[in-house]
C-alpha cells in the first residue's frame, strides 16, 4: 500500500495520458510543481475518463509509481481547482468518497476562553 506520512501531496489539474510513464510524468511534476520531484511529495494524476489514477513520488533513491484502475465509477475531483490535497482529501479521492462539504462543522481554534 502507498505509505502517506507528512509530505505534501499535489494533484496535477489536467488530464494525463495514462501511457505517461516515469519520464513522461516527472516532466509534467517538473512544469507545474518546479523543484518539488525529488522531496518525497506525492503527486497525483488522472486521466480524462478519470477511472485511472497514477501517483508519482520519490522514495529514497529513486521514483516511485502507484497505480490504480476502477472497475466501476470515477475518481471524485472536487471542483475547488487546488492543486495542493489534505492527506484526508487524498484519502477520500481514493476511497471514492464525493467531496460534497469539505468543511468541518467546527475548529477548536475557534473556542475562544473567557
Amino acid at each position: 500500500m502507498l505509505s502517506m506520512g507528512s509530505q505534501a501531496i499535489f494533484l496535477y489539474q489536467g488530464a494525463v495520458d495514462m501511457r505517461k510513464s516515469f519520464n513522461g510524468l516527472s516532466c509534467l511534476v517538473e512544469v507545474s510543481f518546479p523543484q518539488q520531484l525529488l522531496t518525497g511529495s506525492l503527486f497525483v494524476f488522472v486521466n480524462r475518463r478519470r477511472n485511472l489514477l497514477k501517483v508519482l513520488y520519490w522514495h529514497e533513491d529513486g521514483l516511485v509509481q502507484w497505480y490504480k484502475r476502477l472497475e466501476r465509477g470515477t475518481f471524485k475531483i472536487g471542483k475547488s481547482g487546488k492543486a495542493k490535497l489534505s492527506r484526508r482529501e487524498f484519502s477520500m479521492l481514493l476511497e471514492g468518497v464525493e467531496p460534497r462539504r469539505m468543511n468541518r462543522r467546527f475548529s477548536l481554534d475557534c473556542v475562544r476562553e473567557s
